[in-house]
């Protein structure tokens, strides 16, 4: 049983059984156990009328979600977890099958599903108005503790027991996106209609994996591993490997007459440094956004390319560090993108306007990186149901959250070979000496094992607040 099945049975496989899934509309429903513990609806007791969300006031409802951003610990799984219990298990607003139809168009589209749920519910509430309240209203607490954490990050980044407690934090981190990738690829590589391993987008993760040690653009990757998907699930597989074969026909010309590309070469370059614009992190945050499938893991390698190996006004240990504090947040992972953008807001900017600039740049890559969440709401939910199980765009997207596995696997090795060369770095003490700096390069392997462990074997919600807590306060006692 998979780790989502063991903290929330009903939500658990939803995108396994996506497709056969149909509208609860003029169905009496009950309660029932299927053989794998999921919840699943059958004639019975209730009829769909009997669900409808309550038309509150404005400022109900936006208590309601900023309540539930205020509780939003544990990533994902528990933050819907949270959501369902309230709004579809004790306030019915909708039936759990149309929660299971619903949830599981947000597994395909980009973004956090915690908060597009929200944006979801709320619509239901009050319209437009209400989706813009309800989103607000979740990320709003997370966005104040990463703002206010960014500022005090700037502030102390240089004292010794701050950078005792992140040097133990990066490993740590390193470790968490590791184990994304399995419990991504438990989602995004399994055929939605046997449930098994779809060795079509294994091996397009592998590849992606490889265009990435290649330096071969991601938005290049994703589009033509999209269209493979399409042919191979038209049964076209022929012209599917034809277009692979060209792919690396081309790229074999390319590196025999002007060599390997540089690393640069992944991105596009939306946020140059080493000064990033307003506008460059506003876009920096909306491309991260349009790319995160699953949640905000899948944007990690972009926005790192982009900030870090193309821009080079964030280093990777600084990147480490945002990441650390949002697995540390109630708030949804991707708002690791306001750390992001406090940074690149007061880089090149000093003097006492530059705590305003960081919290612009804070605020823009923020608002960057949820506009598609609240959009796909506010335009139509049904509109993007109907565009999402529309066949081919189905199996595009399939290819597409498949091959960004492979991306984020080559950037769980980046961040773990960061962490490692981070920790050769002696700390200077206030008496001038320093750290060892070489054996903390042991201790730095020694906690990233520790960490896969613990992630792997420990299946609490709040495993990853406690695993980054209980790392810093190592630290503390491990590198100084």
């Amino acid at each position: 049983m998979s780790e989502k099945e063991n903290q929330i049975t009903v939500v658990g496989e939803v995108e396994a059984d996506r497709k056969e899934l149909l509208p609860a509309e003029d169905k009496p429903v009950d309660e029932k156990k299927d053989e794998d513990g999921l919840d699943t609806l059958e004639e019975g007791v209730l009829l769909e009328e009997e669900f409808k969300a309550p038309k509150l006031p404005l400022w109900t409802l936006f208590k309601i979600f900023f309540n539930f951003g205020l509780n939003a610990w544990g990533g994902p799984v528990a933050q819907i977890a949270l959501i369902k219990e309230q709004l579809v298990d004790q306030e019915k607003w909708i039936s759990k099958q149309t929660f299971s139809r619903v949830y599981a168009v947000y597994q395909i589209l980009p973004g956090p599903e915690a908060a597009e749920l929200c944006c979801y519910f709320a619509h239901l509430s009050r319209g437009k108005i209400g989706a813009l309240l309800g989103g607000l209203g979740f990320i709003l607490p997370g966005w104040v503790l990463m703002t206010v954490g960014s500022l005090l990050y700037d502030v102390i980044k240089e004292n010794m027991y701050f950078l005792a407690s992140f040097k133990a934090l990066q490993p740590i981190v390193a470790a968490m996106v590791l184990r994304a990738v399995h419990k991504l690829g438990d989602h995004a590589l399994v055929n939605p209609k046997t449930n098994k391993l779809d060795y079509l987008l294994f091996w397009l993760a592998l590849l992606a994996a490889f265009n990435s040690v290649l330096h071969i653009n991601i938005f290049i990757t994703l589009f033509v591993f999209g269209i493979v998907t399409t042919l191979f699930r038209r049964n076209y597989k022929i012209l599917s490997y034809l277009v692979i074969v060209l792919l690396y026909v081309g790229v074999g010309i390319y590196i025999h007459f002007k060599g390997l590309p540089s690393e640069a070469a992944l991105g596009v370059g939306v946020a140059p440094g080493p000064v990033p614009g307003f506008g460059n992190l506003f876009a920096l945050g909306l491309l991260g956004g349009l790319l995160s499938f699953g949640g905000a893991y899948t944007s990690i390698p972009f926005v790192l390319q982009e900030a870090s190996v193309i821009g080079g006004w964030i280093s990777q240990k600084v990147f480490l560090d945002g990441v650390a504090l949002a697995n540390a947040l109630p708030a949804p992972t991707v708002i690791f993108s306001t750390f992001v953008g406090a940074v690149g807001g007061g880089v090149g900017r000093a003097g006492p306007a530059q705590v305003w600039w960081s919290l612009l740049g804070s605020l823009l890559t923020t608002i960057g990186m949820f506009i598609p969440c609240f959009s796909f709401t506010i335009i139509g939910h049904k509109l993007w149901d109907a565009i999402v199980h529309y066949p081919l765009v189905e199996d595009f997207l399939e290819g597409i959250t498949g091959s960004v596995i492979g991306f984020i696997l080559i950037t769980a090795f980046t961040l773990l070979k960061g962490s490692l060369e981070s920790a050769a770095v002696p700390i200077k003490r206030d008496d001038g000496t320093s750290t060892p700096g070489t054996s903390d390069v042991a201790i730095a392997a020694v906690l990233y094992v520790v960490g896969i462990y613990v992630l792997y074997n420990f299946k609490h919600k709040l495993t990853s607040v406690v695993l980054v807590l209980v790392a810093a306060i190592a630290g503390q006692f491990l590198y100084r």
